[in-house]
């Protein structure tokens, strides 16, 4: 068999990462539950026949799209990794407020109503191209937030109660500023219980 036909060429795989880029901005303005190929193709330059075949189907387009919807999330991890001040030196609530920070910013939110859709549909549908997705940000949050505890406790069962815990309070607050947009009392819900809980370590 003819190696063409069988391994994508670097123009197909060229053309194939600048459509899904174009269609991962169309999916931050139009979302992914009735995501439609024609006006998809329509809106990226290009046909459902060729999404089709880069793609191999809507489900495969769909993961692409999660996929990348994550590499924003996996890069915001990483700046907090790298970020001076951020990490053993820090502590858990420290990074947990600069996390919201970043959750709050209005450049933000189309984004997280993607991130939103995938982590719900991926509950509701755990066997179809959404599978694993809610599970993954869990991990990805998680790993981050230990990062931010001292090493010799991060494995004990109370270091990982601890940023659970923190993990929904910010999950919490998103899910109440994605559905209402109010900025300022979910930003001073998160600062007030952060603040809590350090005191409640510290006494």
């Amino acid at each position: 068999m003819d190696d063409a036909t069988t391994a994508p060429s670097a123009t197909t795989s060229a053309r194939r990462a600048q459509l899904l880029e174009l269609a991962y901005r169309y999916a931050l303005e139009h979302g992914l539950a009735d995501l439609s190929l024609r006006p998809l193709a329509a809106a990226v330059g290009s046909s459902p026949r060729v999404l089709l075949y880069l793609f191999g189907s809507k489900d495969g387009l769909v993961r692409a799209l999660l996929a990348r919807a994550r590499t924003e999330e996996l890069a915001l991890l990483d700046r907090l990794r790298q970020r001076s001040g951020v990490g053993n030196a820090a502590g858990l609530h420290e990074v947990a407020a600069e996390v919201w920070s970043w959750l709050a910013a209005r450049e933000h939110r189309a984004l997280l109503t993607v991130w939103l859709e995938g982590y719900s549909r991926s509950l509701v549908d755990p066997d179809g191209s959404w599978a694993g997705f809610a599970r993954a940000t869990v991990e990805d949050w998680l790993v981050v937030l230990a990062d931010a505890q001292p090493p010799a406790e991060r494995g004990t069962d109370a270091a990982v109660a601890q940023r659970t815990a923190v993990l929904g309070v910010l999950r919490g607050a998103l899910l109440d500023l994605l559905a209402t947009g109010d900025v300022q009392r979910t930003t001073a819900a998160v600062h007030r219980q952060l603040g809590q809980d350090q005191r409640a370590e510290s006494g």
